[in-house]
């Protein structure tokens, strides 16, 4: 249920001395009023919002009218919606729960120069002592009156699920003649992105906390789908321009995380792990889980309760995907990992990349890898030289973009510190320099060649007469048609060291391109010159 704190009326603190009690007054239409008891919370209602008072009311100086507390009954009207005259609904619209206020109210927001004969003459000043009960939120979900919500139940907690959740819910539908067409006791499940076979079920939960329970007015354009008529129990009789009245139940809801944010991995949490704590890359990690197709054949199983599976994050042990959605688990979760067929690679332990996979996995535990701000100098060189090896058994394997980021992540530990000695500086500059390199050949291989010759360019900038960075930034300008480019690398290269086979297996390439060129340019000239003539 949703309240505002404040008003937009504005209220001014006075004192009325033949009372003696503390009055404010509403507005600048002259609405005054005397708190006679306050309220038990900080919350007042909405606008639109049905609430629930005691009130007894009089013509100042003059008789009393009508009193609910006689008759036993309260009364109920819809805030801001003129069902009440404009005094009240200014007035209610600053009491909290279990507030009791007196106002008074000026002809002009009561009932005016007509009155309301024989009761009320004229110009008549109004007194009410209200008592606010309580209030329903009555929330129009979607802006346009197409779907209006009253919560008849609170739910728990504060969250509510997200667009990638899979929500269970349980609903009543009925016409607005109380005829019922659709209901589902034993509860529907549907993915809250994807949508339902009434569009309003999947913008309402969204506002929903669990267990919450609601009251659903909604208008046929939000009501059941036509084309989905035949996959649900909607009673075949039922037109579908008809509005509805739906009594909604969120009952639980399943948090699914997009984890590649492209949604090529997804992990659908079954059972929420400890703490906030989640491994990092090259955590150790001790889990349980087996991967599956569609069809439920299983493909590979790893660990058991006895003995768990243990592997380290981001070393290609297991399938990528998977390694990813096990570094945004806690301690204990259990989770169903979607690992879809396009974010499959070559090092996709089960050998299969022509469907989506599902694994079921548990984290037991995990240790993870110590920071590198923590770490002293002789720690980053010995964590930097392991995960340069660590990528080359990578690359060795065919595992090229996971080999990539070892190389970036092992040139990240000796990049930047100034507290190496001498002796430290000179071995983590060559570490840095092969990173770099390796890092190079990598995207070479993976066709990011504008991000290969970036790589080149650090190196040289470090050290000018390195052949093997000048002959890789070739390769990447030739793939590029920076034939200029290549060519000055090359020469430079030759230069350096002339009996190079690699570098003059590349200038072979590179005059082949340009005489490719050459000829591309004449039959253009040509073209030029004939269309002239």
């Amino acid at each position: 249920m949703e309240y505002s704190s404040s008003n937009s009326y504005l209220e001014t603190d006075i004192k009325i001395e033949n009372l003696g009690l503390p009055e404010t007054v509403i507005g600048s239409q002259g609405l005054r009023k005397q708190i006679l008891r306050r309220g038990n919370s900080w919350q007042t209602p909405f606008p639109g919002d049905e609430v629930e008072v005691h009130f007894s009311g009089c013509i100042e100086g003059g008789a009393c009218l009508f009193t609910s507390r006689d008759k036993g009954t309260s009364f109920r009207f819809k805030l801001g919606q003129n069902e009440v005259i404009k005094g009240w609904d200014e007035g209610v619209a600053t009491m909290k729960k279990g507030e009791r206020a007196s106002f008074i109210i000026p002809p002009n927001l009561a009932y005016g120069e007509l009155g309301s004969p024989p009761l009320i003459p004229p110009n008549s000043t109004l007194i009410f002592d209200i008592e606010m009960l309580s209030w329903t939120t009555i929330r129009d979900i979607t802006g346009d009156g197409g779907i209006l919500k009253k919560i008849t139940k609170e739910g728990e907690g504060w969250a509510t699920p997200r667009e990638a959740d899979e929500v269970l819910v349980k609903y009543e539908a009925r016409l607005e003649n109380g005829k019922l067409v659709s209901k589902s006791d034993e509860g529907l499940e549907f993915n809250v992105g994807d949508g339902c076979f009434c569009p309003a079920f999947s913008k309402t939960v969204k506002t929903m906390r669990r267990g919450e329970k609601a009251e659903l007015f909604v208008k046929f354009s939000y009501g059941f789908r036509q084309n989905e008529k035949r996959a649900t129990d909607i009673d075949d009789g039922v037109p579908f321009d008809s509005n509805l009245t739906i009594k909604l139940e969120l009952v639980s809801w399943k948090s699914v995380v997009d984890v590649t944010r492209d949604k090529k991995v997804l992990k659908k949490i079954m059972k929420v792990g400890e703490g906030f704590d989640r491994p990092n890359e090259g955590s150790l990690v001790k889990v349980i889980y087996f991967g599956k197709l569609k069809d439920g054949t299983v493909f590979e199983r790893k660990g058991s309760d006895e003995e768990p599976f243990e592997c380290t994050t981001m070393e290609g042990q297991i399938n990528e995907g998977l390694d990813r959605a096990i570094m945004t688990m806690k301690r204990g979760e259990q989770a169903v990992v979607t690992v879809s067929m396009e974010h499959l690679h070559s090092n996709d332990a089960s050998g299969i990349a022509n469907e989506d996979l599902f694994y079921e996995v548990q984290l037991i535990d995990f240790i993870k890898e110590k920071p590198f701000w923590k770490m002293d100098t002789k720690e980053k060189i010995e964590a930097c030289e392991r995960n340069k090896n660590d990528g080359n058994v990578l690359f060795k394997a065919g595992k090229i973009l996971s080999a990539s980021r070892k190389y970036e992540k092992a040139a990240k530990y000796v990049e930047f510190d100034h507290s190496f000695t001498d002796a430290e500086k000179s071995i983590a500059n060559a570490v840095w320099l092969s990173c770099n390199l390796n890092r190079a050949a990598c995207k070479l291989k993976l066709g990011e060649f504008l991000e290969a010759s970036g790589l080149c360019t650090k190196v040289i900038e470090h050290d000018p007469l390195n052949v093997k960075a000048l002959y890789r930034r070739s390769q990447a300008y030739l793939k590029i048609s920076e034939l200029e480019k290549a060519e000055a690398d090359i020469k430079a290269a030759l230069t350096i060291d002339p009996n190079n086979r690699d570098m003059n297996a590349v200038y072979k390439e590179l005059k082949n391109k340009q005489r490719e060129y050459g000829r591309y340019e004449a039959e253009i000239f040509g073209t030029m010159l004939s269309r002239m003539g």
